[in-house]
């Protein structure tokens, strides 16, 4: 019996991977260009999951290729903590200048999204000599230990692996789903049953809560954040691992409430694919740690650092924030003229190109996760990649490249109106 090529890579991928590592799709990648991608049988996608938001430029942009040739045919690694580059100081340099607020900052560059997250906090701890930190139910800030200890969500994050690091606590994360008013009560009850606010060192938060559902945060919310913060020497941690670089119709989603936070986290749309994260913070919180406290052996690679360069470059020119905006408000459009022919439509939701549907039963209004799960093998039939998330598995999110082409993108709606409505 001749078996395909994806599945002759499947057996190898269950005899020789864990399955712990959670793979979606059933085939393999062979190539990709733009919002596009080949199986390595070639069949052709549409990509609307971009790698988990990570390329806001698309793929194989030729002026990130060039950038990352470029670097390669000079050096691809010395340890930036052995003999730096000017590369990083300058890439520092910019996202200092491009982040909100005017007061001095400094960037300090990591590999993962995660490994930013784990950095910010011990920044944070260094700087108010305290342990204590508060996260948000439904938030993702990454896989290591203490960053999915600061994860509310447990299936499949948390299951197994505590015990967690101790003096992490959760409040409900005001959006659509929780008042500020609960919101409020739940942190003053931490403050009273678990940890006085002056042994707390960081609030962290997403702007817009990525794998917890594209839940967005009240603007109220992140104004009583601020006060929260600077009443009680606080550091105010914004995560825009997957909203920064264009994804919410702006640079940065805190841009659209007009706080600055004291320390912002950066990953994922940063470099293009290439693994580069960055903790940018008020300067005098940043140098908190005495030198060697921060660091990483691939930390601000080179390859990487080239790929930052690049996409900034393309975000400006090709004003690719604005542009999201646009798409993301064409994606709404459909979506909503869709609820009355979609009964299992809960919500359309989200900043710019950052927007999700959420599916319930229509009868009991409790979560579909089975017709989520129909939709998107729909999809994928038909051609167009998706990814669920939320709490409760029963929401679509679209991260395509906001450089994707108006008639690819119009293409991939018509894939997603016939995967809703099972034409």
């Amino acid at each position: 019996m001749n078996h395909s090529r994806n599945e002759q890579l499947q057996a190898r991928k269950a005899a020789a991977t864990p399955r712990g590592v959670g793979v979606m799709a059933s085939f393999f990648a062979d190539r990709a260009q733009g919002a596009e991608l080949w199986d390595v049988e070639g069949r052709r996608f549409i990509d609307f999951a971009g790698g988990i938001a990570v390329m806001n430029v698309g793929h194989g942009h030729p002026k990130v290729v060039a950038a990352l040739q470029a670097q390669a045919e000079r050096f691809t690694h010395t340890c930036y903590q052995v003999v730096p580059y000017e590369s990083y100081v300058s890439l520092a340099e910019k996202i200092n200048a491009m982040t909100p607020g005017t007061h001095a900052k400094k960037t300090a560059f990591f590999s993962t999204g995660a490994e930013a997250v784990e950095n910010a906090i011990k920044i944070a701890r260094s700087h108010t000599r305290r342990s204590g930190v508060i996260a948000f139910g439904g938030a993702f800030h990454g896989r290591s230990l203490f960053a999915v200890a600061l994860t509310g969500k447990v299936q499949p994050y948390k299951a197994g692996f505590g015990p967690f690091p101790p003096e992490i606590y959760h409040a409900p994360f005001p959006c659509h789903c929780a008042s500020l008013a609960e919101v409020k009560k739940a942190v003053q009850q931490i403050f009273k049953a678990d940890i006085e606010p002056s042994r707390v060192a960081a609030i962290i938060f997403e702007p817009v809560q990525g794998e917890g559902g594209f839940n967005v945060i009240q603007a109220e919310a992140v104004a009583w954040l601020r006060e929260l913060c600077d009443e009680h020497g606080i550091v105010l941690i914004a995560d825009e691992v997957q909203t920064g670089f264009g994804r919410t119709g702006r640079m940065f989603a805190m841009e659209h409430f007009g706080i600055v936070p004291d320390v912002m986290v950066i990953a994922k749309s940063l470099a293009a694919g290439m693994p580069l994260s960055a903790v940018c913070g008020k300067a005098e919180i940043m140098d908190a740690p005495a030198p060697g406290g921060l660091g990483g052996t691939y930390a601000g690679n080179p390859m990487a650092i080239a790929a930052a360069h690049a996409v900034i470059d393309i975000m400006d020119e090709e004003q690719l924030p604005q542009r999201g905006a646009a798409l993301g408000e064409k994606l709404k459009s459909l979506l909503g003229s869709l609820r009355p022919h979609v009964p299992q439509i809960a919500d359309v939701r989200g900043l710019g190109a950052m927007v999700a549907v959420e599916f319930n039963h229509p009868a009991s209004a409790e979560p579909d996760v089975d017709f989520t799960k129909l939709v998107q093998a729909r999809a994928l039939q038909r051609g167009l990649i998706l990814l669920s998330c939320g709490v409760n598995a029963n929401v679509l999110r679209f991260l395509f490249p906001l450089t994707i082409a108006d008639t690819l993108f119009d293409e991939a709606l018509d894939i997603l109106r016939d995967a809703l409505t099972g034409a």
